[in-house]
């Protein structure tokens, strides 16, 4: 479950939107990148994050916004990277603007920042036919959790599921793991990367099964 807390801070234009961004809290970044996933885990939009969207819809600047909007978050290793990458795009698209594009419809970027709290869900897998099956069904906030919050908040850089496919406490297949550590840079939905994984999972099931 995510805990959401509205900050006070809010821009009408695209220079105050990249003053706050340069002071917000970490947790804020991650809420308007990361926490798009989440909040949107069936498709993913035109642009797949806060930024973006806000830039596009209501500053009417579609050009910031695809720029805004090809960031893969999961390139980056930490927050403060990402941020950096998000204020260098919009720090050189207004370089090269004569004016500052303002709020058109009247509603602010409001920034949040989230605390997420976790639930054992009492699922356990001890084989990847029980992991493939447990992951086909358990409600999306675990994809989420497991992929995005394991990464930048709890610094296992990988993913949950990749370490415990690899691991030789785990199941140890390496040549999944890579597979698998891979869709989560694939611009996919929390939906899509489920799909992604479980097919992964069968087409490995049923190459051992063939053997």
């Amino acid at each position: 479950m995510e805990l959401r807390e509205i900050l006070g801070k809010r821009a009408m234009d695209e220079a105050r939107l990249l003053e706050i961004i340069e002071e917000a809290p970490a947790d804020s970044i991650y809420y308007h990148t990361h926490s798009y996933y989440l909040r949107h885990p069936y498709s993913q939009g035109l642009f797949p994050n806060d930024f973006a969207t806000w830039v596009a819809l209501h500053e009417q600047d579609r050009v910031l916004g695809e720029r805004l909007g090809v960031l893969d978050p999961f390139e980056f290793d930490d927050i403060e990277r990402l941020r950096a990458g998000i204020v260098t795009i919009i720090a050189d698209h207004l370089s090269h603007l004569g004016t500052i594009p303002r709020c058109t419809t009247g509603e602010p970027f409001e920034f949040v920042r989230s605390h997420v709290i976790e639930a054992d869900l009492g699922l356990e897998a001890w084989t990847l036919r029980e992991f493939r099956d447990a992951l086909a069904g358990v409600e999306v906030g675990a994809v989420y959790n497991h992929v995005c919050e394991a990464r930048l908040r709890k610094g296992r850089l990988s993913g949950d599921f990749v370490n415990w496919l690899s691991a030789e406490n785990g199941l140890g297949l390496p040549a999944l793991a890579t597979q698998v550590e891979k869709v989560g840079r694939l611009g996919l939905s929390l939906e899509g990367m489920r799909a992604r994984i479980v097919g992964l999972c069968d087409r490995t099931l049923e190459t051992a099964s063939s053997r």
